[in-house]
């Protein structure tokens, strides 16, 4: 068991960790979630006796990591897969491990077979992906057969199935007993493989309960229900015995109802006795991420804010910049004040843009190849240009052109004059000219 008792940690005038106590018990998968910055990896280096604390412990069976007698045989940890001699092959990795550990050497190649990796077992560890390292991390947190496994970002870089495999393996591990802590940023991963919550924001402990329990708690669970589309008075009636009821109905952009306050069943027998058909009567629960993240809304340190360079790109030819408008309208109006935006409708006065088939679109290239005279018959025996290409950021491929980030150079260079040709020099008689063969 993994237990930390006023756990603080302090580097000069900021506080990572502050006051953080809680347990991680055996048999059970447990989540360790938190924003950006919040102390997760600070924590964890903290229980690995990586970073001492300012003040509080830590212990992992009731002693501090330092004081475990052969701690790789008790305790395995991923927190930077990254952590590997680049020159080493993962064998070799692994193997430099276990002689220090005294784990024989049997147990390399069978952790190289339990994350898919015997393969490669003898290709240097430097020209491994990301997933490839991550899986690399793993087998050395499993090399001791350890009771207490920590892992942070296990699942970063990996595939959907290597993604389905840490998940089996995390169950697997703590069915066995093991305790195991998990950190990640995957709301969607956490719900499938999580039993048990650690939430922290800002260093302090925020929730420490049962998945479940933890969206019931940042949540509110509603009904959907819906009557016949062709009969509002259905709906209206409904709406009524609802909220005599205690409940509230609040209808949606679709034509339900979101109601809270009633249980189903409470809400089938209101539709029942006041002889209302139902098309729809279904739960919603919110997920963990929505639960996440109205709970550490206001924990958050990095928020992202809008690109001011946002739409600054040059629109094509007749149409007006995005978000911007006709002249002469306001904004959002397609030619008409007062009409509704259309999708795709020409506003009145803009002439319609050419059809793509008909002659080149406003980005066609501008190269030595671009089509000058589409009317025109190509010359018999002549050489047959490329396919017309596209400016690779959308934008005419010629000089003085707009910048593909609505950007435009306030001053064009000038165009020296044109020089009248120099003659080549003549070659020395004594040698002969050679002669190339032209490669076109």
């Amino acid at each position: 068991m993994i237990e930390a008792v006023g756990l603080t940690k302090r580097y000069g005038p900021k506080t990572a960790v502050h006051n953080l106590s809680f347990q991680v018990r055996p048999g059970t998968v447990t989540g360790f979630l938190g924003p950006n910055g919040s102390g997760k990896s600070t924590t964890m280096r903290m229980i690995l006796g990586l970073d001492a604390p300012t003040s509080g412990h830590a212990t992992i069976g009731g002693r501090p990591f330092r004081q475990t007698p052969n701690a790789a045989r008790q305790v395995g940890a991923l927190l930077d897969a990254k952590a590997v001699h680049g020159g080493r092959s993962a064998r070799a990795h692994l193997l430099s491990l276990a002689q220090l550990s005294g784990i024989p050497a049997r147990r390399v190649d069978e952790v190289l077979g339990v994350v898919g990796l015997q393969d490669v077992a003898h290709r240097r560890s430097k020209g491994f992906s990301l997933g490839m390292g991550q899986r690399l991390g793993i087998a050395a947190a499993l090399l001791g057969d350890p009771q207490v496994l920590l892992f942070d970002e296990p699942v970063n870089g990996l595939d959907p199935e290597g993604i389905l495999w840490v998940r089996n393996l995390m169950k697997q591990l703590a069915a066995e007993g093991r305790t195991v802590f998990v950190s990640s940023h995957l709301m969607s991963e956490m719900a499938l493989t999580a039993e048990h919550l650690i939430v922290i924001g800002r260093g302090q402990l925020l929730a420490d309960m049962a998945v479940q329990d933890f969206i019931s708690a940042n949540s509110a669970d509603f009904a959907r229900v819906r009557t016949p589309d062709g009969e509002p008075a259905q709906r209206e009636k409904l709406t009524a015995a609802l909220a005599e009821a205690g409940g509230q109905a609040v209808p949606e952009a679709d034509g339900a109802l979101r109601v809270t306050g009633l249980p189903l069943p409470r809400i089938s027998d209101l539709a029942h006795a006041a002889d209302i058909r139902l098309w729809e009567l279904s739960p919603h629960q919110a997920s963990l991420e929505e639960a996440y993240m109205r709970m550490t809304q206001g924990v958050v340190d990095y928020r992202s804010t809008a690109d001011p360079r946002a739409g600054l790109q040059q629109a094509p030819a007749g149409y007006p910049p995005q978000g911007g408008a006709v002249p002469g309208y306001a904004p959002g109006q397609p030619g008409v004040p007062g009409q509704p935006v259309v999708p795709g409708q020409v506003p009145p006065g803009v002439p319609a843009p050419p059809h793509p088939y008909a002659q080149p679109g406003p980005y066609a290239p501008a190269g030595p190849y671009a089509v000058h005279n589409a009317g025109a018959a190509p010359v018999p025996g002549g050489p047959v240009p490329p396919p017309q290409q596209g400016h690779p950021y959308g934008a005419p491929g010629v000089y003085g052109a707009p910048h593909p980030y609505g950007q435009q150079p306030s001053h064009a260079a000038p165009v020296p004059p044109a020089q009248p040709p120099v003659p080549p020099a003549a070659a020395p008689a004594a040698q002969p000219t050679p002669h190339t063969q032209d490669a076109r």
